[in-house]
């Protein structure tokens, strides 16, 4: 019997490619799909799965958000996230959160079968650069030498991230289903927390930090 895969993703591409990979397996299939965090959870309540293949970034609830919440639902549900986002950007948050695996779409190919096998059958899959940023953020540090993106919050990271893509105030607020005053606040507190003055700052400290799509 195959194991059955949700595979969450708001590009039809991405799915679909998921789907022939899969078709082509003995041993996995995707048995369902989402296009957004809402559906998502529609998907997570109406059954049980064998392993969410879950991209980081979705319309709807979203982000490391998404993965607490499909946790709180079924905390034996197995997630591995496979993202366009580098693994610098979420990896090590992503995991904190709950996912057992995190795989980059501009990384190695080879690795997504072997990861969601892994995952699926309730291990962990770590790559060796997400291997070596887990290794740093457990490293003893002080608070003062530690990087200055890791002082935020899960939430404040989120604004961030899109900050320094370029995201207007407005449409993070509408991606995050948040108010513009609550994402303006967050802004305020990122900078005050990375001892920032501007948002050029911040977008010079992520591509210094590889925290910015490449």
């Amino acid at each position: 019997m195959k194991l059955e895969v949700l595979v969450a993703d708001d590009h039809a591409i991405i799915r679909d490619g998921l789907r022939k990979i899969l078709a082509d397996t003995d041993d996995l299939v995707v048995a369902g799909e989402a296009a957004n965090g809402i559906a998502v959870m529609e998907r997570v309540r109406a059954r049980d799965w064998s392993l969410l293949v879950l991209d980081i970034s979705m319309p709807g609830r979203n982000g490391l958000e998404l993965i607490k919440l499909v946790k709180a639902e079924r905390p034996k549900l197995p997630i591995l996230i496979f993202s366009m986002h580098h693994e610098e950007q979420y990896a090590v948050r992503a995991i904190r959160a709950g996912a057992s695996g995190y795989l980059s779409k501009e990384g190695d190919t080879d690795w997504l079968l072997p990861a969601m096998r892994k995952v699926a059958s309730g291990g962990i899959f770590i790559s060796p650069k997400v291997a070596e940023l887990l290794a740093s953020d457990i490293a003893p540090q002080t608070q003062s030498n530690k990087p200055l993106h890791t002082l935020l919050t899960d939430r404040e990271f989120d604004v961030f991230s899109r900050i320094v893509r370029g995201f207007g105030l407005t449409a993070i607020a509408e991606e995050l289903s948040l108010s513009v005053k609550t994402v303006s606040t967050h802004k305020t507190h990122i900078l005050a927390k990375m001892n920032m003055s501007t948002q050029v700052d911040m977008v010079r400290y992520a591509i210094e930090h590889g925290l910015t799509d490449r």
